[in-house]
């Protein structure tokens, strides 16, 4: 397939910035981005809480590696139905129903968490809960991006909605060590059940009229086996997916091994702890910009970040004081983002019109549906063995996909497409 030339901004700073947030332009998407500006911090505030709670109670890997499973776990069971629903139903009044349900979810958490000891079985169950809602409501939130700006606006759309998701990692966090050491953990899932009402305003307010829909699927039998087996047919697909199902696994659960490294191995506290993912995520927002003035990748590409990402998740684990990890840190946030965008790219823009919903569906599942499956091995390995072996074997696990990655590059052919992505890490980071 020829390679789409490199798109370089031209003119001085000011048509860069229109260029840059040219989607902004268009009412419809300003709302939906003013509203998850706001929202997307608390949940990044609400996951650092949870994990954060449950390790102050236990002090476990494992316990913490069953409220992974419990927030993200859904996703491996419902996405394919979920992404069925967004092909079928209207995104807005989708993501109007999920978003209420998560803002009574953060209330359920926050009730718990005021009490004198929180109950973990019932602070497990209201995080399940939580994560059901999560995974019906992610396919049609990302799909939702297309049908707000026109045809020739979705490149710039989804960069934008990929800068806010990474960007709001960086201040979600940080919150999160202020609210939890000042006022204590209930307050934090206070702040993001409010954020809620934002989204929810800002959803309202949009003029449906102005929506550009695509023709929705209607029923018929076989529809998800349908998607498993499009994917299946296309290499730019189904190459970078196992790869992504390895790397999730085993790699991307930082909500696990990083609490218990910066708590076991640098003898961190919570400020550590959140100054580090805030690191982290500052890390992913610059390759999130570096990533959208790219004009092209290829699965060679994918194959060297993933192979950086492992090389930097041992470097990681060789840190011997917070002062070494946190420009490691900074480095793994861009490494795990850039993996991450190159390799959704083509699942993103390359997927028909018509099976987008399934399709990106799939993704979060073997994505964010494999965080789940590893988090609880991860945590019993750091339990027994050291949260340093944690980061040993999630970079041995990006190593060894980049390896296969690169075995079937040559099956795959030159795979090449436009960047500029919507990536959802609530569960990766």
């Amino acid at each position: 397939m020829e390679r789409l030339s490199e798109n370089k901004p031209t003119g001085g700073l000011r048509e860069i910035s229109r260029r840059t947030f040219l989607a902004l332009s268009i009412r419809n998407f300003r709302l939906f981005f003013i509203g998850q500006s706001i929202s997307q911090i608390g949940n990044w505030l609400t996951a650092v809480a949870a994990i954060l709670l449950v390790l102050h109670q236990t002090n476990s890997g494992l316990a913490v590696g069953i409220m992974t499973a419990c927030q993200f776990g859904p996703i491996l069971v419902l996405g394919p139905w979920a992404g069925l629903l967004a092909d079928r139903r209207d995104k807005r009044m989708i993501l109007m129903v999920n978003q209420a349900l998560e803002m009574v979810q953060s209330l359920a958490l926050a009730a718990l968490a005021f009490l004198p000891v929180t109950p973990l079985p019932a602070f497990y169950a209201v995080a399940l809960a939580g994560g059901i809602i999560f995974a019906i409501g992610t396919p049609a939130r990302r799909a939702f991006v297309a049908e707000l700006v026109p045809p020739e606006q979705i490149h710039n759309a989804v960069t934008l909605h990929s800068a806010l998701m990474t960007g709001s990692r960086v201040v979600g966090p940080a919150l999160a060590g202020v609210l939890i050491t000042t006022v204590g953990f209930g307050w934090a899932f206070v702040v993001d059940a409010v954020s809620y009402l934002a989204v929810l305003e800002c959803l309202r307010r949009m003029k449906p009229e102005e929506l550009r829909r695509p023709r929705t699927t209607g029923r018929s039998k076989g529809q998800l086996r349908a998607g498993v087996a499009y994917i299946r047919s296309v290499p730019e697909l189904r190459v970078p997916l196992i790869m992504m199902t390895a790397i999730g696994t085993l790699t991307f659960n930082f909500p696990v091994v990083l609490p218990l490294f910066i708590q076991q191995d640098l003898h961190g506290g919570d400020v550590a702890y959140t100054m580090t993912y805030s690191v982290l995520s500052l890390g992913s927002l610059l390759a999130a910009l570096a990533a959208a003035h790219r004009g092209t990748v290829d699965l060679q590409t994918i194959v060297r970040t993933s192979a950086v990402f492992g090389l930097t998740m041992f470097a990681l684990a060789a840190a011997p004081n917070l002062a070494a990890a946190l420009p490691v840190a900074l480095a793994l946030g861009a490494a795990s983002l850039m993996f991450m965008t190159l390799s959704t790219a083509l699942v993103q823009l390359r997927a028909d019109p018509a099976m987008r919903g399934r399709v990106l569906a799939l993704q979060s599942m073997v994505f964010l549906g494999s965080t789940p499956v590893g988090g609880p091995v991860l945590g019993a390995i750091c339990d027994a063995f050291g949260a340093r072996s944690g980061l040993v074997v999630g970079g041995a696990a990006a190593l060894a996909a980049a390896l296969w990655g690169y075995t079937r590059s040559d099956q795959a052919g030159g795979l090449s497409g436009e960047v500029g992505l919507d990536v959802d890490l609530a569960g990766a980071a």
